[in-house]
């Protein structure tokens, strides 16, 4: 079974520093059809303006993943971590037992563009942890690369959660099959550009959810990158 979720059917939120697209129901933007898919709970589509930001805020039991597309990112928490994420960077915090941080545009005159994606932890009350490495170009050249996992193989980083996280860059003609074990789902999210998957032709913020499938197919058609969660 595959559905399409249209980048144009997401939640919108305008204010003004922050542009936001919601493709599930995320603060004000409550849509009972679309709270999640599988234990993956939020992706938002940001855009930050130059020296705004996201002030220092709480989180607890969730899996949060930040992948830049543009721009830098800063980011602090209370366990002591700062760092500025940037294109090709995929961070992780596992907020836990609770943690709190902040994000801010690394820039005073340029603007960031990142997606914030949660999973929902596998069981609450953890350890609160924090986690960054980088994926170049290369390693996602035509391929999936794996960049988040339950068991951090491969130099990915380590999600506490059934889950599977690939990053992929495909220029028109290149081709990869991603197999799907039975009783899998798969999330696909097309980060900009264009590509198709398993047939369908899908644009910047479309999305595609797979059940009883058992292969992910995806075909660069002008050039585009695509993020792919293989969920329990």
């Amino acid at each position: 079974m595959i559905t399409k979720r249209p980048a144009d059917a997401r939640g919108h939120a305008d204010h003004g520093w922050l542009d936001s697209h919601h493709t599930f129901s995320f603060a004000d933007y409550y849509d009972p059809a679309h709270m999640g898919f599988r234990n993956l709970r939020v992706i938002n589509e940001d855009r930050v303006e130059p020296g705004r930001g996201f002030g220092t805020h709480p989180h607890r039991d969730m899996e949060i993943l930040s992948y830049v597309l543009e721009g830098g990112l800063e980011h602090r928490d209370s366990m002591g971590t700062g760092s500025v994420i940037r294109p090709g960077d995929v961070q992780v915090m596992s907020a836990g037992t609770g943690v709190t941080h902040s994000e801010f545009n690394a820039s005073r005159t340029e603007p960031v563009h990142f997606l914030q994606i949660w999973l929902l932890p596998e069981r609450r009350g953890l350890k609160p942890g924090y986690e960054q490495r980088s994926f170049g170009t290369a390693d996602k050249d035509g391929r999936l690369r794996l960049v988040a996992s339950s068991d951090g193989r491969d130099d990915s980083v380590t999600i506490h959660t059934d889950a599977a996280v690939y990053a992929g860059l495909f220029a028109a003609g290149q081709r990869a099959e991603h197999p799907l074990a039975s009783g899998r789902h798969a999330w696909v999210h097309v980060a900009r550009g264009s590509v198709r998957v398993n047939g369908h032709d899908l644009q910047a913020g479309d999305a595609l959810a797979l059940s009883d499938e058992s292969t992910v197919t995806l075909e660069g058609t002008t050039g585009g990158e695509v993020l792919v969660f293989d969920l329990g």
